[in-house]
């Protein structure tokens, strides 16, 4: 539930220290420097986002000394010397119940669920939260569970052993079985000894025609979505992690591994145990070789091979030697 209050009650119940003088303006959500919508508080500390905090509607922002030259004049600068903590605190004030899954006992019984959704089939053992809402020729297989507010399209074809929760999947979707979709990120830090899980308030949207192989895991976005493009196929084994946006017509070979917050363009192919660092930038009709390691961003229409990853033609010339 989102709570309307005011800036000073926000910090001071997160045991963040600010200057006095600030405005005390009202707050009435923690998002992500490029939403749109007013009276949000959000946090800077990565200089790879300084265009989003130029342009961010932000109203207040939690941000380190040495960036405050870069914060637009309308935006309420709250001095920090761990932003990214600080924030999970507010994130912990706004979303008490975002990092934890909460068992709701609000499923449907196997009958109610034949009495709401007469256009699925579903196999044995299936617990579905009320609040879902699911389309046309929708099948679901043995043992899945799908918590409250997912949003199913029609001609989903849902595995076995499924778990899907804080998810929009589009229609002509096929889930294999076994994976796992819409859990927490892997998000904490550590301070004084004490490590300060990072709340996820994020969704996963999956896009129309997608694959997702068995045994994948896509986390949930922090405080954005994690995004798959239309009609992208991934492999079994893969991990996609919170915030990581892939385009259109890619393809995830087996046991590849995206880190968070990374963007992959459209029309990529990734080959088997690859890896790719967080918060990076791949360009659009880019492949990448098996086994590879990927530490940075990849300009479009190019082939790199290797670790660190490298163009095609080198990756042969030194290995040639």
């Amino acid at each position: 539930m989102i709570k309307k209050l005011y800036l000073h009650n926000i910090l001071d119940s997160c045991n963040i220290v600010y200057k006095k003088n600030i405005p005390n303006v009202p707050i009435h959500r923690a998002q992500d420097l490029s939403a749109k919508e007013k009276n949000f508080i959000s946090f800077f500390n990565n200089p790879k986002y300084l265009n989003l905090l130029k342009i961010s509607q932000a109203r207040a922002v939690i941000i380190p000394q040495k960036f405050i030259k870069y914060l637009p004049k309308k935006i309420i600068p709250i001095l920090s010397n761990y932003p990214d903590i600080d924030y999970a605190k507010v994130l912990n004030f706004f979303y008490p119940d975002s990092y934890f899954t909460k068992i709701s006992y609000n499923n449907l019984s196997p009958q109610d669920i034949s009495k709401k959704y007469k256009n699925i089939k579903f196999g044995i053992n299936f617990y579905l939260e009320t609040g879902v809402k699911i389309g046309r020729n929708v099948f679901i297989g043995n043992n899945v569970t799908i918590k409250k507010d997912c949003v199913i399209g029609n001609n989903v074809n849902i595995g076995s052993n499924v778990v899907l929760e804080n998810s929009i999947i589009y229609d002509n979707v096929h889930i294999c079985d076994g994976s796992v979709i819409g859990k927490k990120g892997f998000g904490f830090k550590f301070i004084k000894n004490k490590c300060i899980r990072i709340p996820h308030i994020g969704k996963v949207i999956i896009n129309k025609g997608c694959e997702i192989g068995s045994n994948c895991v896509i986390d949930r976005g922090s405080i954005k979505n994690t995004i798959i493009g239309e009609n992208t196929f991934i492999d079994n084994l893969v991990q996609i992690a919170h915030n990581v946006v892939i385009g259109k017509r890619c393809i995830l070979a087996s046991q590849v591994g995206i880190a968070g917050s990374t963007y992959i363009g459209d029309n990529v192919v990734i080959g088997g145990q690859a890896g790719i660092s967080g918060h990076l930038i791949i360009g659009n009709n880019v492949k990448i070789g098996g086994k590879s390691g990927v530490i940075k961003n990849i300009d479009d229409n190019k082939v790199v091979m290797g670790y660190p990853a490298k163009s095609f033609r080198e990756f042969v010339k030194d290995n040639n030697k």
